[in-house]
């Protein structure tokens, strides 16, 4: 059976009490989650935020990013090491923010992965197209080339605690919306795609969450889709009534 995750990215949003606050709030309006709720603050709540939530069952750490290498004179970095010794659990690889901005590549996503698994950290790696590969219909391919570069040099049980996390960057913060059939298909292609390389057990086996702008109105709908294990929320974690009726949502 797959597991159910909700993780909530904040991104670099609030300050250290609001974030206290903030993480309040979730405690106390998430009741009993199906699966598991997966806490994404910024680098300098994390051991408070992680604090917090290991009083609560299915409630996790995650960092938003990382570095690929161990230590050394990288002003401004974090790396695995760090991130395990404040209490993080997951850590986010390849945001299309991280993909986009900071013009981060496959193969250097590539070994953030391989350090974080060697450190005891889930990645939850994330793949998606942009507006103009959409609309050209190559959609699939794009998003498998990132999967192949990402992820297909591990072992299959480096492989099994990976989350995968589908980013359909034209439907982030643009005003277009992705259907819940979108979704689906672009889930299902993905775990097609891992059955190839890792076999049918794996695939079915496999949390690929969403992470298209999802709210407290869609989410019910998409988490309904048959190859869709929850989602990667950006704005909607930011308010605690929202984020407990996505969570809620969970099959």
């Amino acid at each position: 059976m797959r597991q159910q995750i909700v993780a909530g990215n904040w991104k670099m949003n609030k300050n250290y009490e609001e974030a206290v606050e903030l993480t309040r709030a979730i405690l106390e309006k998430v009741e009993k989650p199906q699966g598991l709720v997966v806490i994404c603050p910024p680098f300098p709540h994390l051991r408070d935020v992680g604090k917090m939530i290991k009083v609560r069952k299915n409630f996790h750490l995650a960092a938003q990013n990382m570095h690929h290498e161990d230590k050394g004179a990288f002003t401004g970095e974090v790396s695995a090491d760090m991130l395990v010794s404040v209490g993080a659990e997951f850590v986010i690889i390849g945001h299309s923010e991280r993909r986009e901005y900071f013009k981060e590549k496959n193969p250097l996503l590539a070994q953030k992965v391989n350090v974080a698994l060697a450190r005891g950290l889930r990645p939850i790696f994330c793949c998606g197209e942009p507006l103009h590969v959409r609309e050209v219909d190559t959609h699939v391919g794009y998003v498998s080339k990132q999967l192949k570069a990402g992820l297909f040099h591990l072992r299959e049980e480096d492989f099994r605690k990976v989350v995968i996390a589908y980013e359909p960057i034209w439907a982030i913060g643009t005003g277009r919306t992705a259907s819940s059939a979108q979704a689906q298909e672009m889930h299902a292609a993905i775990r097609i795609l891992i059955a190839r390389k890792f076999g049918k057990v794996v695939a079915d086996e496999m949390t690929i969450l969403y992470g298209g702008s999802v709210t407290a109105a869609t989410a019910e709908e998409l988490f309904s889709q048959p190859d869709v294990d929850g989602g990667l929320v950006g704005g909607a974690s930011l308010k605690p009534d929202d984020f407990a009726a996505i969570v809620a949502a969970l099959k």
